[in-house]
């Protein structure tokens, strides 16, 4: 409770209206970009409204597999209306390596002017992030690194989209939708393409990307995963979500094994 004067203004009940509004907006914003949303996600959602005043129309929020991520816009909100005093980023020169467009970038972020800064690290190159965005990979590891300090910083627990390498948006996903797929790449369900959702995971789980492409030829049977057909392909990848949500430590053992070199017969 707070008193000017002789007026006693009950300020717990205007932020719980405000954070009401925000939570009604993103509701019916949610609902026609995706469609009904199940009970969880949309308790989740209620809880971003709460806690971050985070909005979907502003484009703060995406729903990827049923789980909301804050993104890069969502992030640098939060930071504003906290009043970040500054964000730093620097390249990594001696980590990069150009010639394979790949880069590493440090963000340093402080809250305050006598803050030592929370620093992040962000990385891209082509076999990390979405076709779509392929020639723009220092851009996106300058983004990664910034999100990763952001979250830090404000303690947000979420990854945000561009961390995990995917960047799909509502009108990627119609683009995709009316292409014909292409080996496991391809969709045509407005599902995400085989292979954002295998960066997806490995990333998520932080498995070696070599590792899980041995296994999967030899999951499928194929020399290649990319000889594999798109029902292996979809076989495989559900079958890696499941196991590393349940046993991550049995699942690096079994990548492990293809890291061994095989004896000679």
């Amino acid at each position: 409770m707070s008193r000017i004067g002789n007026l006693v203004v009950d300020l717990s009940r205007e932020g719980s209206k405000t954070a009401s509004a925000v939570f009604r907006s993103n509701t019916k914003c949610a609902r026609a970009i995706w469609g009904r949303l199940p009970s969880t996600a949309m308790r989740s959602l209620k809880e971003l409204a709460d806690r971050h005043a985070l909005s979907v129309a502003a484009g703060d929020l995406q729903l990827l597999e049923g789980r909301w991520y804050v993104t890069h816009s969502g992030l640098l909100r939060i930071a504003q209306r906290r009043r970040c005093c500054g964000i730093k980023s620097v390249l990594q020169e001696r980590l990069s390596d150009p010639a394979a467009n790949r880069w590493i970038f440090k963000a340093t972020v402080y809250k305050s002017p006598g803050s030592k800064g929370f620093v992040g690290y962000g990385d891209a190159d082509p076999s990390n992030v979405s076709p779509l965005v392929r020639g723009a990979e220092m851009r996106i590891a300058e983004t990664r690194a910034v999100n990763r300090a952001l979250r830090k910083a404000y303690g947000i627990g979420l990854c945000s989209v561009e961390e995990l390498g995917w960047l799909s948006t509502p009108a990627e996903v119609g683009h995709k939708k009316g292409r014909e797929g292409a080996g496991y790449n391809g969709s045509n369900n407005s599902q995400p393409c085989l292979r954002d959702r295998l960066c997806l995971l490995i990333r998520q789980h932080q498995l070696d990307p070599n590792l899980v492409k041995l296994y999967a030829a030899d999951f499928c049977g194929t020399e290649t995963l990319r000889d594999a057909s798109r029902d292996l392909v979809q076989s495989f990848i559900n079958n890696l979500a499941e196991w590393a949500a349940k046993d991550r430590e049995g699942l690096l053992c079994k990548l492990n094994s293809y890291a061994q070199p095989k004896e000679a017969s």
